[in-house]
């Protein structure tokens, strides 16, 4: 099978401005980075005239007293860098490129606003929650509508269980399952969003992983032999992949510490969201919660820490949640846990890249 994807890179046929797959890929994740590196200093210098600066909560690591002001709503450079390169180097026609990118830029909306109460109406808690959760929710249902009217003509909604090559069939629970993987993983990559480069970085690595998967996908006799999806139209969503990573890079250049630009809820919510559709669509959602499993880690920290705060009497489990401050606290510096939590994705992600073999 390895035979025939060797065979499969040098033979396929050519498309969009006569490049294949992997070269549209490629340029997509090229074209994301020099559009970020372009905006990034004229989205900073707008946010810095404009006084939309980063609000920093007076309990947390004293450490971040000096982060106050720094620029933030950064991912909307984040999301424009995507959503141009997708325009540029994906099939338009595409249903599922469009599914992405429109999920991506909705969630980042709801992101976006919950920014502008906090930033510039100095609304100190922003969006409230239930008006925030409703939004999301209203739009993973829709996407999760969408998803199933789609792949369940190929016959695509079972759940695949790596490493086991069997499914489990899902039927019309595949929209439950759905709205749970987008809502879920558009509101744990923003718990992650605490320090300085930590969440881009994983989010990178994850697109990664998500895009190999997406790219085998459109080889039948790999897929076959390897328990892939292969649902037809499904790989273009490499493109969108590759160009969450080059957005990444040209973002992170500003965003590594000290960070001279956050990425905001606009982009945390926007890239969780993302990655939550794009496992849906390459049907790969096991293997999201195994390569994310950093955010899964920052979203179970606040929930026992909230679960213990209420039914122990107060007393809590981690000197502070999301866990990453609990590390912060615990007297690492800000970038020994920033590092070590990549490590830690880079491990996670091949591990779920080992279901392949």
């Amino acid at each position: 099978m390895w035979i025939a994807l060797i065979h499969h890179l040098n033979l396929q046929g050519f498309n969009g401005f006569g490049c294949s797959l992997l070269v549209r890929g490629l340029m997509a994740l090229l074209s994301a980075l020099a559009i970020a590196l372009v905006l990034a200093p004229i989205t900073i210098r707008i946010l810095q005239k404009k006084l939309i600066g980063q609000v920093i909560r007076e309990l947390g690591p004293q450490s971040h007293l000096s982060k106050k002001g720094t620029p933030t709503m950064g991912g909307l450079l984040i999301i424009a860098a995507i959503t141009l390169s997708c325009l540029v180097w994906g099939h338009l026609s595409n249903r599922y490129l469009w599914i992405a990118l429109i999920s991506l830029i909705s969630f980042g909306a709801i992101g976006w606003y919950d920014d502008y109460t906090k930033l510039i109406l100095k609304h100190s808690n922003g969006l409230a929650s239930r008006w925030k959760y409703f939004w999301q929710s209203l739009i993973g249902i829709v996407v999760a509508l969408s998803l199933y009217h789609y792949l369940h003509t190929y016959n695509a909604t079972n759940l695949l269980i790596p490493y086991g090559h069997w499914s489990l069939h899902l039927g019309v629970l595949f929209i439950i399952l759905a709205y749970f993987v987008i809502v879920g993983s558009s509101n744990a990559v923003n718990l992650t969003d605490g320090l300085d480069g930590l969440t881009i970085v994983p989010t990178m690595l994850v697109a990664g992983g998500l895009a190999v998967f997406a790219y085998l996908g459109t080889i039948p006799s790999f897929a076959a032999a390897h328990h892939l999806a292969s649902v037809p139209g499904a790989g273009e969503i490499v493109v969108f992949c590759m160009s969450i990573i080059g957005a990444g890079l040209g973002f992170l250049w500003f965003n590594t510490y000290p960070a001279q630009l956050f990425m905001g809820d606009v982009g945390a919510l926007a890239l969780g969201a993302a990655l939550g559709v794009v496992s849906l669509i390459v049907r790969q959602e096991l293997i999201l919660f195994i390569m994310g499993g950093i955010f899964v880690l920052e979203t179970l920290s606040v929930i026992l820490q909230v679960g213990s705060f209420k039914l122990r009497n107060k007393k809590r489990i981690f000197k502070m949640a999301p866990i990453h401050h609990h590390f912060e606290l615990c007297g690492w510096p800000e970038p020994k846990v920033v590092i070590r939590f990549w490590i830690i994705t880079i491990v996670l992600v091949v591990i779920g890249l080992s279901s392949l073999l």
